[in-house]
């Protein structure tokens, strides 16, 4: 669900250390935007991370 279609960007996991040293399991995920995009011609719904579409890798509908 929250993975780019273009670049396959997706969650990634890790550890939170607080203050005091106690350790939980965290996951932090990627800025994910659906938009409608123009794909061979036709107009598509895609979910795209932000960092495709600051670079302009698609081209909006």
């Amino acid at each position: 669900m929250a993975k780019c279609d273009i670049c396959d960007k997706g969650a990634h996991f890790g550890i939170k250390v607080s203050h005091s040293h106690r350790r939980s399991n965290k996951m932090w995920k990627a800025n994910i935007r659906t938009v409608k995009a123009i794909v061979n011609g036709t107009p598509m719904t895609l979910h795209v991370c932000a960092d495709c579409l600051k670079s302009n890798k698609i081209v909006r509908a």
